[in-house]
């Protein structure tokens, strides 16, 4: 078994097990995910800590698909995507990445930047 089949089936795994509890929690607590998300940062507590480095992580995942794509248009809107749905988009992402790429993982990691 590959390392790149195994790490397909991890992202894999990630999108349906956070998709899952995404559906719960909006189902308890609704789709007020910004205001509580940004409440916690502004508590300077260990959850807003754990919040705010979050944000700078899907911050860099959005640049990363934007830089790779040589900041088209439809990169950025592929990063802001990443940037606002997490790992529910992002791992569907790098798994086309991988299937596009063919196992190349310097052409995975920096497309046609060579």
């Amino acid at each position: 078994m590959s390392k790149l089949y195994l790490f397909k089936c991890l992202l894999l795994v990630q999108t349906i097990g956070l998709f899952t509890y995404t559906l719960i929690v909006f189902e308890r607590e609704g789709s007020d995910l910004f205001s509580v998300f940004i409440n916690n940062i502004l508590s300077v507590s260990w959850s807003g800590q754990f919040n705010l480095d979050f944000l700078c992580y899907l911050s860099l995942s959005g640049l990363w698909i934007m830089w790779r794509n040589k900041f088209n248009s439809k990169a950025i809107i592929v990063g802001i995507l990443a940037m606002i749905l997490g790992i529910i988009f992002f791992a569907p992402y790098l798994i086309f990445l991988i299937s596009k790429e063919n196992g190349d993982l310097k052409a995975f990691l920096i497309g046609d930047r060579q």
